[in-house]
């Protein structure tokens, strides 16, 4: 007969969900991180920047490492603001400004990571600690991945954008053409009326 798999013990069961919510976080830090590096790469296209992008490659382990640190601490006290503007009742100001902070904070690292990153592993103990972080987070994200709660949140999501595709094909004509750029044209048109009057 075959031997059972012991329960998992109960202090394992509640670290459970903070491994999932660390994961979670990871793999939004990670899409944030490739959205940003994907718009800086091309605001980076623009000559003065890309000057100023050469000088930054070019500067020595511990500029570098002041230079990629810089943009988490300037953000901080806007982060700051933003979560006392959420507790003072502006909840939907506090949370745009967060996600902006995040995603321009994201995409600022970024570059500068891709800059900077042969600079910074020269230094020893930033090496060490950029691959253990590395390997720790390849494994949560793996975990997560592997877990039912990613897979049925994954099928969800497929499932809602199937129904939004299928409802703006239904919302738009085959031409391509908005509905409701007629009503739109319409109302253009009543409102010069009125203008003319």
């Amino acid at each position: 007969m075959p031997s059972k798999t012991p329960p998992p013990k109960p202090r394992f069961r509640l670290l459970v969900p903070l491994v999932y919510l660390a994961a979670l976080v990871l793999m939004l830090e990670d899409w944030f991180w490739d959205l940003g590096a994907a718009l800086v790469a091309r605001i980076a296209a623009w000559p003065p920047l890309r000057a100023l992008e050469r000088r930054i490659a070019a500067l020595p382990p511990w500029a570098a490492l002041t230079a990629f640190v810089l943009p988490a601490l300037l953000l901080f006290p806007v982060k700051v603001l933003a979560l006392l503007a959420i507790a003072h009742g502006h909840a939907v100001l506090g949370l745009v400004v967060i996600l902006l902070a995040k995603l321009g904070g994201a995409a600022a690292v970024a570059r500068l990571y891709s800059l900077t990153k042969t600079s910074l592993l020269s230094i020893p103990w930033f090496a060490r600690w950029h691959d253990a972080f590395l390997r720790t987070k390849d494994r949560w994200i793996a975990l997560l991945r592997a877990s039912r709660p990613y897979h049925d949140v994954r099928a969800a999501l497929t499932t809602v954008r199937r129904h939004l595709r299928a409802l703006l094909r239904r919302l738009l004509p085959r031409e391509g053409a908005w509905r409701g750029s007629r009503v739109l044209r319409r109302f253009a048109a009543l409102r010069r009326a009125r203008r003319r009057i």
